[in-house]
Parts: C-alpha cells; structure tokens; sequence
C-alpha cells in the first residue's frame, strides 16, 4: 500500500482541506480545526484517561516520558479503540499529510495534563535544529479534551516561525521567556489545532486550579525513528481491529 492509497481509503484527499486551510498552514504553521470531537466523545475520553490514570499509577506515561508538573499517558493506541479517531480522522490527515508533503505515519499518541501551577516550557520545536523552509520532519496534533484559555496553560505559538531556518535558542537567550510575536492558541474543547512542529511553541503556566488536559497525535516522515516503536507495542487485539490503511498509517 502507498501513502496515498492508506490517506485516500480514510477519506483524506487533496480537496479535504480548502485552499485557505493549506494556505494558512503553509503561512503560520498551525491551522485550528473546530469541532472535530462531539460532547460526548470529549465526556468519553475524559472518563477513560480518568480511569488509565487510576490504573496506572506511578507508571503512568512510562512507555514515552514522564514529567514533573503534569500527568501524561502513553501508547494510546492499545489501550482503547475509541482513540482511533487520533490516526484516522480525515481532516486531520489531511493536514499532517499536507505539512509533511504526504509522506507520514504516526510517531506516539499521548495524553499530557497540565496541572495547577505547572505547564510553563520554554520555546521550542520538535526537531533537533532548524530545517530548511518546506522540508519538514514532525507535524503535531492537539486534541482539547478542556477549553484552552488564558489562563490554563494553553499552547503558545509563533506563526510563521517554522519558515525561520532556526530554532529558539539560536536568537533567544531564555527561551522559557516571552517572544513579541507570540500567540495563545485558544479554542474550545474539541477544537484539534494542528500544528508544524518545527514552529517554535510552548506550554504556559496552568493559573488554575483544575488540570488542563490533551492529547498529541504525533506523526512524522516515514523514513524517520518513531517517537514510540508501534511495531514493538502493537497489541493482537489492536492489529485485528485496524483496518489494513490504520496499520499503514501505524507502519504496522
């Protein structure tokens, strides 16, 4: 199977993005797209972290990173099918696809809960050094399982800084430090915002009382490492329910 035919059979085309979709990702290196998840979905997923979250414990996030100041989940892929919509939305691989010249498979997919009084990250990318414009590695994706606010962490972003040629701590001397030409990504939940991760973006600092929560739909170019092997994870039960364009989409 080619990229193309996995994409096409998951219903991602060239026309399943409008132009100023692709225009807007090209431009700014993230494209926010409403609605993708419904309440109840958003209620669904919630219940089922909660419960991952219990059942794990300590080893909570193990399998990718684990992080002071947040409680993180990883393989989701095996550990419910409702996280399937993750690597099969149409829309959203629409847009990876066009970021990553439709070449791709998923790298991880993970849960990241910021907690009160943490979430601050200092400005990077999700590569290690700058690319040249266009030849791009990573593209990421934000699932809101809560509104992203002012004043709950929510992502910040630099539009346009992926056709930079350099990466954060090439011009900054503290990257953890605001920029002038930073925005918040704010939107509601079931908002997925995907973004370019080699635009220069950050977590801010949760200033509420209750976690901020997510999940990352992490892909990249398929001739490169994948953040989690999913040929070493994939579970039987999880391979026979996949249709053969998820395991393509999985480089299972």
């Amino acid at each position: 199977m080619e990229t193309k035919d996995a994409l096409t059979e998951l219903g991602a085309t060239d026309t399943t993005l409008s132009q100023a979709e692709k225009d807007q990702l090209d431009r700014d290196g993230y494209l926010p797209l409403a609605n993708i998840l419904s309440a109840g979905q958003i209620a669904q997923m919630s219940k089922r972290t909660d419960e991952m979250i219990a059942e794990e414990g300590e080893g909570a996030g193990k399998e990718v990173h684990q992080e002071a100041g947040a409680t993180r989940l990883s393989d989701l892929v095996n550990k419910d099918p409702i996280f399937e919509i993750c690597f099969t939305h149409p829309r959203v691989l629409a847009a990876i696809s066009h970021v990553l010249g439709g070449n791709l498979k998923l790298s991880s997919l993970n849960y990241r809960a910021a907690l009160p009084g943490y979430g601050l990250q200092g400005l990077h990318a999700d590569w290690g050094g700058a690319v040249e414009p266009g030849d791009y590695y990573v593209c990421n994706s934000i699932w809101l399982l809560d509104d992203f606010t002012e004043s709950n962490g929510a992502t910040r972003i630099i539009p346009g800084s992926q056709r930079s040629g350099k990466v954060p701590r090439d011009v900054m001397s503290d990257p953890s430090q605001s920029h002038p030409d930073e925005i918040l990504l704010t939107a509601p939940a079931g908002t997925v915002v995907i973004f370019n991760s080699h635009t220069w973006h950050g977590g801010t600092l949760n200033r509420t009382d209750k976690p901020r929560r997510a999940m990352h739909s992490y892909f990249t170019r398929r001739d490169q490492t994948q953040q989690l092997d999913q040929k070493a994870f994939i579970r039987p039960d999880t391979y026979e329910r996949l249709s053969p364009a998820a395991r393509f989409i999985l480089d299972v």
